[in-house]
């Protein structure tokens, strides 16, 4: 497969390794000179222009700093987009996303919007997920060379929803090292290594994983049984929590975070409800 990619950043550069690992024919341009040099050495055709890059291939790729730039190459070369399929790895959006899918099709191409759930050093790893979404037609058309990247999840028509998905994943990221931490520092005051800890935080994190999967159905039927662990319950041990960072003079701001959003449901009322129960009070800005 001839594929073109736009941007030679660590990611993108990453994305062109791993597509000449896999021996596509690839094409690569970047707006400054000389970070092409290494992947020219492995065999990739330098393009002088955004234009010669665009022209050489029938699946051209772009992974630049923002939406902005896409768009800032590629309004000029809209004609040439034509009748090709156009994979923007750019971080952004879902509804930057829509607009770039809209402008893509009023130009006849096709369009894949997706989210790279990766550092460039994973990309070419099958365990790594790429999300895709947008024309369910071009990616199963692309589906085998994308691969190469790593695994490609198709997300459907709604070009979108990879960045929702992006988003979403990232915050479920950030929220679950921020309790990580939480966790080494609250043990590494009574001398307890990180390296002691993580090992039985990552095994507690398989049982993390069942509650997701129970509580997501519940979740979608709105219905918030008590059965595992009524909220009285949480409110009752993430109080102990927050006395055993305070006493060991850590910072409370996540734990006293979290029991706020238990109280909060607790004093309406849910108390005997399960922890699912909080996602009202989230899908309500906090007010329920």
């Amino acid at each position: 497969m001839k594929v073109t990619v736009l941007g030679l950043g660590s990611m993108g550069s990453a994305l062109a390794g791993a597509l000449l690992a896999a021996g596509h024919e690839t094409t690569v341009w970047n707006r400054s000179a000389g970070k092409d040099e290494a992947l020219v050495a492995r065999g990739a055709a330098r393009a002088a222009t955004a234009a010669a890059a665009v022209a050489a291939s029938p699946l051209v790729i772009a992974c630049l700093s923002d939406y902005d730039a896409v768009h800032g190459v590629l309004e000029p070369l809209a004609d040439d987009l034509r009748g090709r399929t156009f994979v923007n790895l750019t971080s952004g959006t879902p509804e930057q996303a829509r607009e770039s899918a809209s402008w893509a099709a009023g130009h006849g191409a096709a369009y894949l919007d997706g989210a790279i759930m990766s550092t460039p050093p994973g990309i070419g790893n099958p365990a790594v997920m790429l999300l895709y979404s947008g024309s369910s037609q071009a990616f199963a058309e692309h589906r085998d060379t994308l691969a190469s990247l790593g695994d490609p999840v198709g997300l459907g028509d709604d070009a979108g929803v990879a960045s929702l998905y992006d988003t979403a994943l990232l915050g479920m990221m950030w929220s679950t090292l921020a309790g990580w931490l939480q966790g080494v520092a609250l043990t590494g005051a009574d001398k307890v290594d990180a390296t002691a800890f993580t090992p039985v935080a990552i095994r507690w994190m398989s049982a993390v994983n069942g509650f997701m999967s129970t509580y997501a159905p519940r979740i979608d039927a709105g219905v918030y049984p008590g059965d595992d662990a009524t909220l009285d319950v949480h409110l009752g041990a993430i109080e102990h929590l927050v006395h055993a960072s305070a006493a060991r003079g850590l910072d409370t701001g996540l734990p006293e975070l979290l029991k706020a959003s238990i109280e909060r449901a607790v004093a309406d009322g849910h108390g005997a409800d399960g922890y699912a129960r909080l996602i009202e009070g989230v899908r309500a800005g906090g007010r329920a």
